[in-house]
């Protein structure tokens, strides 16, 4: 039995060691100045089930390689925006005719809770008007920050959780040829430019899961060449656009569902009717009726200030927030206090914490689920917890959002 519980002990040791030694940031470099020289070699030394958000650093270069992301909790940040460039040449015809484990896009999303931030991705085969995605995604609360996305195909950003796909997106330039934001479910942008290189529609929207499901853009622009067009779909869809330009080479058509009268068999259930709204857009040059203010016409007949992403969202998630996991409950167990939150936690290096009469507490476990433990060097009393604050290391939330979130440690 001896020999059982130290070999019990000694693997309880290991994973502890192996958890602690997981790094928290990881640093790509083209030069071989970094952790690894790719960007998939720097996801592939991810666990197999990563519970913790991890950063991965991409130094200015161009990397050629296509990426899988299969791993939650990961983000991509680039050292600069114009600099940080991951590009591939793809059709999605010719991944169709041959296939490969990565996927037809340059970035392929297969996970929850990704984020990428200060990079430009392009697709870079030549073509006007094929299906060639820069971004491919099926994951849900998907963000992408201050980036450059490309492409001369269809669909360069395709974000397709359909039942459930939450996506968020501000600052970045959209460029591409047919359809090429085209989300599934719910998505809200702002701050954005998007670029149109055919005469056809730039946006698209799919949101037949859900009533309430609709694509939301936000002090935006939109240029293109002579003749292109806003929007179109296929399916039920919900279009919200606020406070958004026009340039002067956009066509006159309005948004609109593209049916097929020669095979009505191909056409998709259109139930819902037209939900099309504007508020405070401006078509330089002539303007069109049709980008009237409407917004009151919406469901609940909405205000331009409710237009915010935990109203796009169904409270469901707020990318915005600043607040941190809480604490719901506790429990003292002679010298180990064991707090349960309210979200999956990161743990990065090994915290140390500080009560207000002095009191230690050093991170024992817990990290990537909702329950961390902290030991102390003698027993716990109730006012040995009072005014807990961080003095080493850190713990934040795992779900993304556009700002890191330190958990609040304060015990009611």
């Amino acid at each position: 039995m001896k020999k059982v519980a130290l070999f019990i002990a000694i693997i309880y040791l290991w994973q502890l060691n192996s958890f602690a030694s997981e790094k928290r940031f990881i640093t790509v470099a083209a030069d071989g100045s970094g952790d690894f020289k790719t960007i998939t070699e720097a996801v592939h030394s991810l666990p197999a089930f990563n519970y913790q958000r991890t950063t991965i650093f991409i130094k200015n270069g161009i990397y050629n390689e296509k990426i899988r992301i299969e791993k939650d909790y990961i983000t991509l940040k680039g050292e600069d925006k114009e600099k940080t460039v991951i590009s591939f040449s793809q059709l999605r015809s010719d991944w169709d005719a041959k296939k490969d484990s990565i996927g037809p896009a340059v970035i392929n999303i297969y996970a929850d809770d990704f984020i990428m931030e200060n990079i430009t991705v392009e697709n870079t085969q030549p073509e006007i008007g094929p299906h060639a995605f820069a971004v491919l995604g099926f994951g849900t609360r998907t963000i992408i920050l201050n980036c450059i996305l490309k492409s001369r195909g269809a669909d360069t950003v395709s974000l397709w959780n359909n039942k459930n796909g939450m996506y968020y997106h501000s600052n970045c330039y959209f460029e591409g040829a047919v359809d090429f934001v085209c989300p599934r479910g719910w998505c809200f942008i702002k701050d954005s430019r998007f670029y149109e290189i055919k005469k056809t529609a730039a946006i698209w929207h799919a949101g037949g899961d859900d009533i309430k499901q609709k694509f939301v853009i936000v002090n935006s622009s939109f240029d293109g060449i002579e003749g292109w067009e806003l929007g179109r779909h296929h399916y039920e869809a919900q279009f919200f656009l606020i406070n958004c330009t026009f340039s002067f080479s956009m066509s006159e058509k309005p948004i609109y569902r593209v049916t097929y009268p020669k095979e009505p068999e191909r056409d998709k259930p259109f139930n819902w009717g037209q939900r099309y709204y504007f508020y405070n857009c401006i078509k330089q040059g002539e303007s069109f009726g049709w980008i009237a203010d409407n917004l009151s016409t919406a469901e609940g007949s909405p205000k331009a200030e409710d237009i915010i992403p935990s109203w796009v969202f169904e409270n469901k998630w707020d990318p915005e927030t600043k607040t941190g996991a809480k604490i719901v409950n506790y429990t003292i167990n002679n010298n180990s206090l064991i707090l349960f939150f309210n979200e999956k936690l990161t743990i990065s290096g090994i915290p140390v914490i500080r009560s207000d009469n002095g009191t230690e507490f050093t991170y024992h476990s817990g990290g990537g689920s909702d329950t961390i433990r902290l030991t102390a060097e003698r027993n716990i009393t109730k006012q040995d917890i009072s005014g807990l604050r961080i003095i080493k290391g850190k713990i934040t939330g795992v779900i993304a959002a556009v700002s890191e979130r330190e958990a609040d440690l304060k015990i009611n």
